[in-house]
């Protein structure tokens, strides 16, 4: 497990807030990771990492191939810096970025965009009316309709066999796209912990619905044309997703770091890989310290849950009328009282890489030594 209490003397001359990442224990999820998924290769998730020295060291890994991004933008960067082997994980409409794409054969060779509209073709061809085919990946609702619920994200709009293969059709019949395969984000199965009874008699049940549907799906695509590329998954749900034998690969990113939704998950226990030190200022009365800054909010409903956690030294908990702030994020717990002023806490994050969003630099931590990586934001990119 990562040792917060070793961090102190190594990272000593840096002055927080600042971030690190352990690499054994990134290194041990890694290893999970690819155990979990019991030899279907595995997408790095770039948005859950967003430093390009760790995508590189999880491609570097057996079992890893390929990474998944979020905005054209980013997927032109990586390409660019040698990644060939991007899928964009949701649509886009970046016009810019579109033509781009088109004028770079070689570069439009390494990315497959994401579409679940015809909009979103339309809208493709009016940016970038000629130049390299664009490689193309339908996205299908993965979320389970139950009792007239909607247990899962909102996501595409393709659902059933014959809506993915109507899709199909108009991607195949126009010669400036090349239809490369699917892809089914089953969240309430990946994205949910395991807090209750319920919440694990939904994941089965959408196992098993899933697993039917994803089939029929793939069985219709394929009356359109070839389909090399079937993706599904996410770190909570690797098992799962590489069971099934029409998948032909999943993704994964958070288990890398290890962030704290994770922590209450019944089939996996990623290990703390990334944290963040925080400094006290201020020892406002007995029982609390206040750190300067910390309000590194995850996205997602809010809710505590989306909160960073204090997690070194022991016994410390964030004040439930103040929570964590823009500039100061008091703290209370037994264990305030011994904190003086100048002495540091350490932090997890909610989720994995959108920690980096707040951080120029990773500090690598490996046999005893400290080495900076730059985060996206430190090499001067933000992709929204």
């Amino acid at each position: 497990m990562a040792d917060f209490s070793s961090y102190g003397p190594l990272t000593a001359q840096l002055d927080p807030p600042f971030a690190v990442v352990d690499m054994a224990a990134f290194r041990r999820n890694a290893d999970d990771l690819v155990r979990r998924a019991a030899g279907t290769p595995i997408r790095v998730a770039a948005k859950s990492v967003r430093c390009r020295s760790l995508l590189a060291e999880a491609l570097a890994r057996p079992g890893f191939q390929g990474v998944m991004t979020y905005a054209l933008p980013e997927a032109i960067w990586l390409a660019r810096n040698g990644i060939d082997d991007i899928l964009m994980g949701y649509p886009t409409v970046h016009r810019a970025a579109l033509r781009e794409l088109a004028a770079d054969p070689e570069v439009a060779a390494r990315i497959t965009l994401m579409v679940d509209d015809q909009e979103q073709l339309d809208l493709i061809r009016s940016a970038a009316p000629d130049g390299a085919r664009i490689r193309v990946c339908l996205d299908v609702d993965a979320s389970l309709r139950l009792l007239g619920q909607h247990l899962g994200v909102r996501r595409s709009p393709l659902r059933t066999p014959a809506q993915v293969q109507a899709l199909a059709r108009l991607v195949a019949q126009d010669n400036r796209f090349e239809l490369v395969g699917v892809m089914f984000y089953e969240a309430q199965i990946a994205g949910l912990p395991d807090t209750s009874p319920a919440v694990r008699w939904v994941k089965r049940r959408s196992v098993a619905e899933l697993a039917d549907r994803r089939g029929a799906v793939v069985d219709a695509v394929k009356q359109i044309g070839s389909v090399t590329l079937v993706n599904s998954g996410g770190s909570g749900s690797l098992e799962v997703s590489s069971a099934d034998p029409v998948v032909t690969e999943v993704t994964a990113g958070s288990g890398l770091f290890g962030p704290t939704l994770f922590d209450r998950y019944d089939v996996f226990k990623p290990e703390p890989a990334v944290a963040f030190a925080l400094s006290v200022v201020r020892r406002p009365g007995r029982g609390f310290a206040t750190m300067f800054g910390g309000g590194y909010i995850a996205s997602g409903a809010a809710g505590k849950n989306r909160l960073p956690t204090p997690s070194w030294p022991l016994g410390l908990k964030l004040v439930n009328t103040e929570g964590a702030g823009e500039v100061q994020t008091p703290l209370r717990g037994e264990a305030a009282d011994r904190l003086r002023i100048g002495d540091r806490v350490w932090m997890r994050h909610a989720k994995a890489g959108e920690m980096c969003e707040r951080f120029n630099t990773l500090y690598a931590i490996e046999d005893g030594e400290l080495t900076p990586l730059p985060t996206y934001r430190g090499e001067g990119k933000n992709f929204g």
